[in-house]
């Protein structure tokens, strides 16, 4: 069975979303509905988690036709240890995607979609980052949540790092970096610079509609239902419920459970002791990309 000979690894919050909507609406590629399957992050998920069964794994792309690119969308595989290495067994000639944006501004815009998902029950930003420590060591991780270390905010964001390990073990021919803002400023550009890197056609125009805006719920204590439904709801609900009617129903409930709205700004207080804190890791990455983020520090 086929897999992926293409991976977007990430980062979190930097139009990975929208860059996986735009890429399978080409003819020459295949990716699942499914993402964030973190297949080869084992270092990151518990040792029962299903995606890690590779049988699994590839029968996500069994719809794909022979003259397909295959790829998938996994965001922690950039900030996994393992995942690289793990690729590479996988897939020696494996093409990287990678996407950056200013670490202050990604990380308060994962912090809202990870309280939207339920995999975080600290609502307010700056305590969130407080916690830190304290689940380093095993504290305060909210139930169900598949991949813990993902809490630890500031190692997320250590992108230099993170980068420079795809470089190391694909080679930079191998890795293409596309950093946030340039996707905003001209998406259409952007995209077609990836449909070089990937060799396919560079003249197919997507539907560059806006993907994944910031959202919250309207009420927590459904959408907890919903993660973590009852035992006696999730049993009954099996036996007289079919799958597929499964799905559409908790679909429906959390579209009527989703608001989408403007996310409040920043504390300027809290912004610039985080652009101040971030300036050496984006000083180092301006060296290792070749290019000067340091903007990224100021307003």
């Amino acid at each position: 069975m086929k897999g992926p000979e293409f991976f977007i690894v990430g980062a979190p919050k930097c139009g990975t979303t929208a860059m996986q909507e735009y890429l399978r609406q080409h003819p020459d590629i295949f990716m699942p509905d499914m993402k964030e399957i973190h297949h080869f992050a084992d270092d990151l998920l518990k040792h029962d988690d299903p995606f890690l069964n590779r049988d699994r794994y590839l029968s996500l792309f069994a719809g794909a036709h022979e003259h397909q690119l295959i790829g998938e969308a996994s965001v922690y595989h950039l900030f996994s240890q393992n995942a690289a290495r793990n690729i590479n067994s996988f897939c020696p000639n494996a093409k990287i995607i990678i996407m950056l944006r200013n670490p202050v501004d990604m990380l308060y815009s994962r912090h809202a979609q990870l309280v939207y998902n339920g995999a975080e029950d600290i609502l307010d930003f700056e305590a969130s980052l407080a916690a830190e420590e304290k689940r380093r060591n095993g504290e305060l991780i909210p139930k169900n949540i598949r991949i813990e270390k993902k809490l630890l905010h500031r190692e997320v964001v250590k992108f230099t790092e993170q980068v420079t390990r795809y470089f190391d073990i694909f080679g930079r021919d191998h890795v293409h970096v596309i950093i946030y803002d340039d996707l905003r400023k001209d998406t259409a550009k952007v995209y077609r610079e990836t449909l070089r890197f990937l060799d396919v056609d560079v003249s197919f125009q997507p539907d560059f509609k806006v993907i994944n805006p910031n959202k919250r719920v309207r009420t927590r204590t459904l959408q907890h239902v919903l993660k973590t439904p009852p035992s006696l709801v999730h049993t009954i609900g099996k036996l007289l419920i079919p799958q597929s009617c499964r799905n559409l129903l908790l679909n429906g409930l959390k579209k009527l459970n989703t608001q989408y709205v403007p996310r409040q700004p920043m504390s300027p207080d809290l912004r610039r002791r985080l652009q101040e804190e971030f300036t050496p890791e984006i000083k180092n990455l301006s060296e290792l990309m070749g290019r000067d983020l340091t903007h990224w520090c100021t307003d």
